[in-house]
């Protein structure tokens, strides 16, 4: 199991600074440069008070102001230059920040285990790659940045202003401080009700990953009103919550402009008296004022940097929590050679030693103490009642599970010794059922095998029976096929799905009712193919209809999780009584070598838009 060092997710503050700290490291000094471009325009307001002060004590002595007035301009150019290049350089961060994190996200989607795939629905998993990583793009650099230049742009105005007039300063504080106490307690209700808007939104992301996967079967059932109120439902909440966040937000921003109004109002009253005692001049007061005004920027800097942070922890918690899920070992490059020994070429051999597994502590076992030995070449079928654990067998060569106790060996390699990359490639898989990738039949052919010929694929096209079907397709091999194959029947999807695994010319191919959607024709033209490759490849096949399991080599009878016998199906149907009775059940599916008294073919499986 991957334990790769990730932060910790206690939601804790520490660890949520720990996490926004991984995310903008590598990114550090352009974010240095953009917050040095910030400094350098508040620099500039930061001197504007000062000017104003000496244009005012120019006026009242009478000396000309022509200098001042230059100074401020150019004050005020450089400021709006160093703003701009800053906003750029921060917004350009921010989106590298988050392609990077995205990066990071798909790889380690990609490599999820299948037991943490299971767990988790897969619209609430593309949400934290969509809508969380958005939220990482404010809090990453902008508040970052604004809350480094406001906390220095604020120290600086405090100095200055401290200069200037410390009664004053001392006046402004008083209000300051109370105003932030209020703010403070606001914090909290916005990162939490952000949270729930996030978690209603990978809500949407999932019902409608639920409907769009079955959307056929939606509208044949009249579902659609039910569906939509489900899906409506989840958009209600995070409208809620997300208006929740909303007020928060409205109130923490405006507490600047009332901090520095209630401020003026106090200063205006107590500078106004000084000033008339005598103890400042109105120039200090004038650039008092001044420099009050100028903190509304700093203090709304550090306002919405507190609530960016607040909003973004939400969505730093759920990324890090994908970032903790238990993934496979990374893989080589697809187009690299897999690294194994030459003397590992032929037929594979499979054996099961003493196998258990449970997907879970709390659930019953699927495997208990399984032993078999599959040699290399020929076919060996699988049979068994619903459950009895067939399709979990090819789930474990294949490392989708890890077995709880026992050993798989394939090549009397103990397949957990095995490189991943290495043991899938020895390996062609056809699922139950049969996916289809959106993208063109081409795409879909050559998945497992990127770099085949032309002639391969129009070879593996002819055996598998597909040859009707490129030529009815409008542009052949490169028409579009749509989404997850919903122009094909499901017989072509399962013949497409066989001819993929054939491609990849495998030492071990596993079937799973790889023919349950065919038509007897298509049946008997794929049982002909798979015999052939039997001669060159070890097959091992789950299968119901009894004309596939008749011409296996060898049957594995499955029951309950643990193996019932083993033998050929003449020796069985006299041996096991479980075997038999499947056998008698299954003779009511058609055996395709039996002369049919109509040449009308069985239509094939439903369209796959049809689920």
């Amino acid at each position: 199991m991957n334990t790769a060092s990730q932060p910790s997710t206690d939601g804790s503050a520490r660890a949520t600074v720990k996490a926004l700290y991984a995310h903008v490291r590598p990114h550090r000094w352009v974010v240095a440069l953009g917050l040095l471009c910030a400094l350098a325009g508040a620099t500039g307001g930061l001197m504007q008070p000062l000017a104003t002060k000496a244009l005012v004590d120019r006026l009242t002595s009478g000396q000309t102001i022509t200098t001042v007035l230059l100074a401020l301009t150019v004050l005020v150019v450089l400021g709006a230059v160093a703003d701009a290049v800053g906003a750029y350089v921060l917004e350009r961060t921010a989106e590298s920040v988050v392609l990077a994190a995205r990066r990071t996200l798909i790889g380690r989607l990609l490599r999820l285990r299948l037991t943490e795939a299971e767990r988790i629905p897969p619209g609430d998993l593309m949400s934290r790659v969509t809508s969380d990583t958005t939220l990482l793009r404010a809090v990453s650099t902008q508040a970052v940045v604004g809350a480094a230049t406001g906390a220095v742009a604020f120290v600086a105005a405090v100095v200055m202003m401290a200069i200037l007039d410390v009664v004053l300063l001392g006046v402004t504080l008083g209000v300051l401080v109370v105003t932030g106490g209020l703010v403070a307690l606001v914090m909290p209700r916005i990162a939490q009700a952000t949270e729930r808007s996030q978690e209603a939104v990978g809500e949407i992301s999932t019902a409608l990953e639920r409907v769009f996967g079955a959307f056929r079967t939606v509208k044949a059932s009249g579902a659609e009103q039910r569906e939509t109120a489900r899906v409506e439902a989840a958009a209600r909440r995070a409208w809620r919550h997300g208006v929740t966040s909303a007020k928060w937000e409205a109130l923490a921003g405006s507490a600047d402009g009332l901090a520095v109004q209630l401020a003026f109002l106090a200063v205006l009253a107590v500078g106004g008296a000084r000033v008339s005692s005598g103890a400042i001049p109105v120039s200090t007061l004038i650039a008092f004022l001044l420099y009050l005004f100028y903190l509304i920027e700093p203090v709304s800097q550090l306002i919405d940097a507190a609530s960016q942070y607040q909003e973004g922890a939400a969505a730093i918690w759920r990324i890090t929590q994908v970032q903790r899920l238990s993934t496979e070992p990374p893989t080589q490059h697809r187009s690299a050679p897999p690294r194994l020994p030459t003397a590992l070429s032929g037929p594979a051999s499979v054996r099961f030693a003493d196998v258990s597994f449970r997907h879970r502590p709390d659930v019953p076992y699927a495997h208990q103490q399984v032993s078999f030995e599959v040699p290399a070449t020929g076919t060996t079928a699988i049979v068994g009642p619903s459950g009895a654990g067939k399709s979990t067998v090819f789930a474990l060569i294949e490392r989708f599970y890890e077995t709880t106790s026992g050993r798989i060996l394939l090549d009397g390699q103990d397949v957990r010794h095995w490189p991943l990359h290495d043991l899938r490639s020895q390996i062609g898989y056809v699922e139950q059922d049969a996916p289809v990738l959106a993208g063109t039949l081409r795409e879909n052919l050559t998945f497992a095998a990127p770099d085949v010929t032309d002639a391969d694929i129009r070879d593996v096209v002819r055996r598998t029976k597909l040859d009707a079907l490129v030529d009815r397709l409008a542009d052949g091999l490169d028409t579009p096929v749509g989404h997850r194959g919903c122009t094909l029947s499901g017989g072509e999807r399962q013949r497409i799905a066989i001819a993929r695994a054939l491609l990849r010319r495998p030492r071990l191919l596993l079937l799973d009712e790889a023919t349950a959607q065919l038509d007897a024709v298509n049946e008997l033209a794929i049982r002909d193919a798979i015999a052939e490759t039997a001669t060159q490849t070890t097959v091992l096949v789950v299968a119901h209809r009894l004309s596939t399991v008749t011409n296996a080599d060898r049957i594995i009878v499955m029951d309950a999780g643990r193996i019932q016998a083993i033998g050929t199906h003449a020796e069985l149907v006299v041996q096991d009584q479980l075997y038999a009775q499947l056998a008698a059940t299954q003779l009511l599916t058609p055996d395709p070598t039996t002369p049919r008294p109509s040449p009308l073919r069985v239509p094939e499986g439903p369209s796959a838009c049809d689920r």
